[in-house]
This record gives C-alpha cells, sequence and structure tokens, in this order.
C-alpha cells in the first residue's frame, strides 16, 4: 500500500486533531489504478512552520488555513508556486468561505477549497479527490519516461542493426577502391555478392518497420474479404520454393481443402510469409516443414512445424518481441530484422487470436496461429481498431 504525506496548516488545535483522527485510518482506491493509498499526517500551527517543513521534506497534499496567525495562505501559496512543483495540492480550509476567497486562492494555486464548518466526509471526499489526482498524475509520468526509455532502446537496436551491414559495404567498397586484391574484377565478386546481401537485410529491415507502423498506427482502411487460407499458404510455399530447394528443404501440407475465413488478405500473407519464410531459413539441410491449417467452430488454426536447430525455453520466451533475434553459431549467418514474429504476434491480436511455439533444440518448432474467422471489418469490440492497413508484399523478412 502506497502512502501520501498530509500537512495541516491551522492554528486551531481542535481543528488539527479533528482532521488527524478523520484521516488517520482513510484508504483509498484510485480508479483505474490497482492499488490503495493511506495517509500519513503532520501538524502545523503557522505560516512559517509550515514553510520550514514543505522545505525540509514536501508533502503530497496541504491542507491550508486560508488566515494563519503570521501570514496569509496565499503568501504561502505563492512560495509554492515560485518553486514549480506539480506534485504538490494544496486545499484552502477557511471560515471566511466566500467566491472572492475561493477566486484568489485558486488564482494562487489551490487545487481546491473546503469552507468551515465541514464533515469528516467532506474532508475525506476533498482528500480522496486530490489523492486521486496525485496518483493519476505520477502513473503519466511514468508512463512518458516509460515511453521515453522504450524510444531510446528502438533507436539503439535500430541503429545497431543498420551499422553491422553499413560496416561491412563501406569495408568491401575500400578494398575494391583501393585495388587490394589487385586489378582483375572477379576477384572482387564475392564482396559484390555479400553487399548486395547487406543492402537487402536492410532493405526488409526497413518493410518490416512500415508493417510494425502500420499496424500499430491504424491509419488506413483495412480491406475485408471471403479468402482461402490453404490458398494463401500454398502461395507462401511457392514463394519459398527457389530458397527451399536450395537447402533441400521438403515440404509437405496437410488438408488442402478450402478454409474459408472473412480476413484482410494482405494480413494473412504477412503471417504465412513469416512463418513459412523462418521455417525454411532456420531448418537444417534436407530438412522438412510442414504446413498445416484448420477452421473449426469459427476459429482458424495455423501450424507451421520446421525440423531445423529449435530453439531453447528462454530463447522462446522472448521471441515474439520487437528486434528480438536468436543468436548464436548456428545463425550467424542468418539475416534478419528481428520483427517479423512480433508482427505476426500483433496481426494474430487484430482476430482475438495469439500466437505460441513449441521448440527443442537441434529438432526442431511448431508455430501455432489462433485467429477469429468470423470478424467483420466494422468491429471496434475488445480494442479492434477500424482503419488499420499493411503493405501487401512477398518479400518479408524475420528474425
Amino acid at each position: 500500500m502506497d502512502h501520501l504525506n498530509v500537512l495541516v496548516v491551522d492554528d486551531e488545535l481542535g481543528m488539527c486533531l479533528g482532521i488527524e483522527r478523520a484521516l488517520r485510518d482513510l484508504t483509498v482506491a484510485v480508479p483505474d489504478v490497482s492499488e490503495e493509498i493511506a495517509f500519513n499526517v503532520e501538524v502545523a500551527n503557522t505560516g512559517s512552520e509550515a514553510l520550514s517543513i514543505i522545505e525540509a521534506a514536501p508533502p503530497h497534499i496541504i491542507l491550508l488555513d486560508y488566515k494563519l496567525p503570521d501570514m496569509l495562505g496565499c503568501d504561502i501559496l505563492e512560495k509554492i508556486k515560485a518553486c514549480e512543483r506539480t506534485d504538490l495540492l494544496v486545499i484552502i480550509i477557511t471560515a471566511f468561505a466566500s467566491i472572492e476567497t475561493a477566486v484568489e486562492t485558486i488564482k494562487c494555486g489551490a487545487y481546491d477549497f473546503l469552507p468551515k464548518p465541514f464533515t469528516p466526509e467532506d474532508l475525506r471526499n476533498v482528500v480522496q479527490k486530490a489523492a486521486g489526482r496525485l496518483i493519476l498524475q505520477k502513473k503519466a509520468e511514468s508512463l512518458i519516461k516509460e515511453k521515453r526509455q522504450i524510444r531510446f532502446q528502438f533507436i539503439s537496436v535500430l541503429a545497431h542493426e543498420l551499422k553491422s551491414p553499413l560496416n561491412a559495404i563501406e569495408g568491401y567498397l575500400r578494398i575494391m577502391r583501393d585495388r587490394n586484391l589487385g586489378g582483375e574484377i572477379e576477384k572482387y565478386d564475392r564482396m559484390i555478392e555479400r553487399s548486395i546481401i547487406r543492402i537487402g537485410g536492410m532493405r526488409k529491415l526497413i518493410f518490416d518497420l512500415l508493417d510494425l507502423t502500420r499496424i500499430e498506427s491504424g491509419q488506413k482502411k483495412r480491406s475485408f474479404e471471403k479468402i482461402d487460407l490453404c490458398k494463401v499458404a500454398f502461395d507462401s510455399i511457392e514463394m519459398m520454393s527457389t530458397v527451399a530447394q536450395a537447402k533441400k528443404v521438403e515440404f509437405e501440407m496437410k488438408d488442402r481443402s478450402p478454409k474459408i475465413m472473412t480476413a484482410a488478405r494482405d494480413e494473412i500473407e504477412i503471417i504465412f510469409n513469416n512463418l513459412v519464410s523462418n521455417a525454411v531459413k532456420y531448418n537444417v539441410e534436407g530438412g522438412k516443414v510442414t504446413v498445416d491449417v484448420e477452421l473449426k467452430d469459427n476459429i482458424a488454426t495455423i501450424r507451421v512445424t520446421d525440423t531445423g536447430i529449435g530453439m531453447s525455453p528462454e530463447e522462446a520466451a522472448r521471441i515474439f518481441n520487437d528486434f528480438v533475434r536468436i543468436k548464436n553459431s548456428k545463425t550467424k549467418n542468418i539475416m534478419g530484422s528481428g520483427l517479423g514474429l512480433s508482427t505476426v504476434k500483433k496481426l494474430a491480436a487484430l482476430y482475438k487470436g495469439d500466437v505460441s511455439v513449441t521448440s527443442e533444440q537441434d529438432r526442431g518448432s511448431t508455430f501455432t496461429v489462433t485467429l477469429r474467422a468470423d470478424l467483420k471489418q466494422e468491429s471496434e469490440e475488445d480494442g479492434y481498431s477500424k482503419g488499420w492497413s499493411f503493405s501487401s508484399r512477398q518479400d518479408i523478412q524475420t528474425m
């Protein structure tokens, strides 16, 4: 349980004791925040005493009498205002209740106004409102700080992902410029080929970032239609057939009978392209990829199984986060952005579904995606937003 510090500033001892007693056992449940708030109460009888306490250990809430023996409440408000504190709220309490007094104190920076005499319930209500304001403000500031940190981490990872291929390409170009291998152009063929591969990786990183931002921005209208999941799966298999043949990887697609669902075709293409592409890239020479599509009770289930290098439980637990790639001796030569599977997860959420993986090192992995097959384009239930769109591409690079 969190605690807020309350300073009561009043020259009437009975008033101070009454407020302290009313707040002693008060707990507040703040709406939209899963925590309870209790209060620590401190008392000051003069303005100068209150200013000393505020300077030494600023409270969160001040219950301030408008007229004190040595100064007015507005004098204290002006001093607090000069400190530009946003985490301190002042509630004026006074027997000189009038519209003019209320306006004056609010202009000076008071949060609220409580005229004397007031009941314990009146006091609790105004303190509860102030506590809720402070806690929600604290949460908002925490979210802003977290957003800045996430942005910093995002830029750092992106810079790292781009710096490595750029350094490699620059190194190759310097070798070619200085003719370090002699004047025969054939000697530089491998460097040219490696540079082209690196540029392709950067281009695919940019495309994956565009997919990700389109998912999260929701700026364009989605185009829903009846699509055959097995047909989309078969198209993805055909797209990867050349790469699969080079690794002697075989495809098996189980039931090919039509499985019809309502969806945006480009979104489903992105899901299949990522899963099938990964299953080939992370497979072993002479391995196998099995694609299975089911449709039952308005739930579409997509399973893509490979006989590849697999993952540890720790790796599998992180694999659906942005920019996560499995890096070890077996994957060091596999290019990717680390955004493909996180994109699949976000897309599955749009269809009120999810994605999961079961994997065993050196034996392979099975990725399973579930999707609601009967969603309507105009639905906005459960955070399902209108206007989300994605580019349709056939060259998605993952992990």
